[in-house]
């Protein structure tokens, strides 16, 4: 189906809402604009909240089993009662999601949030009070220390709901709660999907809806602002940190959604399709419930809730060992540097970053002060006269790059990702972005000090279109099966052979 009929039937088939957005969408979260742009910062994850909050619960159960054991004094065996509270902390845990005391949504109402959470607790100590006539362990650690656990355990399950409603209601404050969702496209689908989305109580945070066409289209679709095309929503999820982009074409539109799809690839964000008959040509996909709507999921982000706290907890403590451990080693860098030759030991230089923001790495200086190149237009060549004795030396053992370690720790870099590159850099007579057709897909994670590129070979010149499209490609191989220990595997081959190589200078 040609463009210009799609948007001729888009047009015809939008619903224009009568008086104001509140009363065509009442439940909905919708954005509003005048007020100024949505919030920017990470929004907050329920899985990782709700099993925080799980293991928290278990450890408070535990602690307060252990400080009653010890504080009672009529005890005859420590070790029978230990037992009696390990059970009791496992019958706690299953109670405790039966009774839904860990749906997020109840936190932030705290006589539900509280009342839940003691319903299991009264639970948990019926059930061993009642397992007491029947087993005889348990007889016989009954005593006075049961009435000061359960009283402890009530007083920690209070006070830990009160902390978390607060928090929750922090998170509210600062709008960090709910995912902040564009739509993608204007017609029927779209229209019936916003439609539900806007009928659900508590629903998610809807920025806006994007089309191609939009500048053919009415300000607003089903109560929701048209901020533009894809193109624009790309630069969005970059300014306001979109966590879900739901696309809904229609299904006669299939180029429309391969190109859709390739655009939204270099961006970090979660990228749902509504079903229809081009679903059927995506093969194996899962799906996803959002307002109540069911979602095929075509695109992840490469770290999410868990994934993403286990890899910052590893940049945060090994960046923060690595740089205790070399500091001694920085300390003589700079020496050298200032000995060497006249200027600044640290040279800053603007390079890309996370979601493509720029940052300021930190490396040592190797090229004369007035040669310094903080733009990045002309790469680094073999014999280049611009470096001097001691810079060519950290360069060809990657010791300039141990600054960067500061970058980690101020959690702008990770210990590997993908190498930061400048913006002006080249492959020849191309920019990175020209030469590879979807080279900002790498700017999905945090750049790297190391990567799996450069553990193979592949750094130092890109003077030919091949040099950059095989980073590119080992970058995206790294993205695409992070694991902690495949982070392990390529710190352990940056130490043994990574900090020089004929490709280093």
């Amino acid at each position: 189906m040609k463009r210009g009929v799609l948007a001729r039937s888009r047009t015809l088939d939008l619903e224009q809402p009568t008086g104001s957005d509140r009363d065509v969408a009442p439940d909905v979260a919708i954005v509003d604009w005048d007020a100024g742009p949505p919030r920017q910062g990470r929004t907050v994850s329920e899985a990782v909240v709700c099993r925080f909050v799980a293991g928290l619960d278990i450890v408070a159960i535990l602690g307060a089993g252990a400080a009653a054991i010890h504080l009672a004094s009529l005890t005859t065996d420590w070790r029978l009662e230990g037992l009696v509270v390990l059970l009791g902390a496992l019958l706690a845990s299953n109670f405790l999601r039966l009774t839904g005391a860990y749906r997020f949504r109840h936190f932030s109402d705290l006589g539900a949030t509280i009342g839940r959470a003691l319903l299991a607790w009264l639970l948990t100590l019926g059930t061993l009070f009642v397992a007491a006539f029947f087993f005889e362990p348990i007889t016989a650690t009954t005593g006075p220390w049961t009435a000061l656990w359960f009283s402890l355990g009530v007083a920690t399950i209070v006070a830990s709901r009160v902390a978390l409603h607060r928090q929750v209601k922090s998170w509210q404050r600062a709008g960090r709660l709910g995912e902040l969702v564009a739509i993608i496209g204007t017609g029927p689908m779209a229209q019936r999907l916003l439609r539900g989305l806007n009928a659900v109580p508590g629903g998610p945070r809807i920025l806006g809806v994007y089309d191609d066409d939009s500048a053919s289209l009415p300000r607003r679709c089903m109560g929701h602002a048209i901020l533009g095309s894809v193109d624009d929503l790309v630069r969005d999820v970059r300014l306001y940190g979109v966590d879900t982009v739901i696309v809904a074409l229609p299904p006669a539109a299939e180029h429309q959604l391969v190109e859709t799809l390739n655009k939204l690839t270099v961006v970090p964000v979660d990228v749902r399709l509504c079903p229809g008959e081009f679903a059927l040509r995506l093969g194996t996909v899962q799906a996803s419930h959002i307002g109540g709507h069911t979602f095929l999921n075509v695109i992840d982000r490469p770290l999410r809730d868990w994934r993403w706290i286990a890899k910052s907890i590893e940049d945060r403590i090994l960046g923060a060992l690595i740089l205790a451990v070399i500091s001694p080693v920085m300390l003589a860098v700079a020496v050298l540097i200032r000995i060497d030759s006249p200027g600044p030991i640290l040279f800053r230089q603007k390079r890309y970053g996370f979601n493509k923001e720029l940052i300021e790495v930190l490396k040592f200086r190797t090229m004369y002060r007035e040669q310094c190149d903080a733009d990045g237009e002309q790469l680094t060549r073999r014999n280049d006269p611009r470096i001097t004795r001691v810079g060519a030396f950290l360069r060809r053992t990657s010791l300039d790059e141990l600054p960067q370690f500061l970058n980690v720790v101020r959690g702008e870099m990770s210990i590997v990702g993908p190498r930061p590159h400048a913006p002006a850099a080249k492959a020849g007579p191309l920019f990175y972005q020209e030469a590879v057709k979807h080279y900002d897909t790498r700017h999905r994670v945090k750049p790297g000090i190391t990567g799996w590129a450069q553990v193979n070979g592949w750094r130092g010149e890109t003077n030919t279109l091949e040099q950059i499209r095989k980073r590119v490609e080992h970058d995206l191989y790294y993205i695409e099966h992070w694991s902690i220990a495949l982070d392990l595997r390529i710190i352990a081959r940056t130490v043994v052979s990574g900090f020089s190589g004929h490709n280093a200078f």
